[in-house]
């Protein structure tokens, strides 16, 4: 079985429960990241920020509702606006989605699989205490088929 743990990423950038959403924020331009797996002080997986629910706090509301978009070369004042800056300072707790994650020893296909239920973008993957060791995305998941393809 290919394992999952082989082709993840070891390095992973993940937050604490308590941060602020300017934290978060911080990292998702830092690191260049979608996700961040959400961890308590022993490094448990407590939970998923991606930086989707981030983006759609500032969002304007029309943009959900409509469904056509093709008509409009560019969104004009819109494009500027900002949220009000006293939301940066909340906790990141109303934002955090459940702890979805894949054990180490997990095959390729399980992974695929949760990601494609959860639609998800990238898996934290958890040791047997559920413990953050890495996280694995479509483009791990794939890259690892296609080695496994050509060997």
């Amino acid at each position: 079985m290919l394992k999952i743990s082989r082709w993840m990423k070891k390095e992973v950038v993940s937050i604490p429960l308590n941060s602020t959403i300017r934290q978060a924020i911080q990292l998702f331009i830092d690191h260049r990241v979608g996700t961040l797996p959400v961890v308590d002080e022993q490094n448990h997986l407590v939970g998923i920020l991606r930086l989707q629910d981030v983006i759609d706090m500032g969002m304007p509301d029309f943009i959900h509702l409509v469904t056509d978009f093709d008509f409009l070369r560019e969104f004009g004042a819109v494009e500027n606006h900002r949220p009000d800056p006293q939301i940066f300072e909340k906790n990141i707790q109303d934002l955090v989605s459940e702890a979805v994650s894949v054990h180490e020893e997990s095959g390729l296909f399980r992974t695929a699989a949760l990601l494609h239920k959860h639609a998800l973008r990238d898996l934290p993957v958890v040791d047997h205490e559920g413990r953050l060791v890495g996280i694995a995305s479509h483009v791990d998941i794939g890259v690892a088929l296609l080695s496994h393809w050509i060997s």
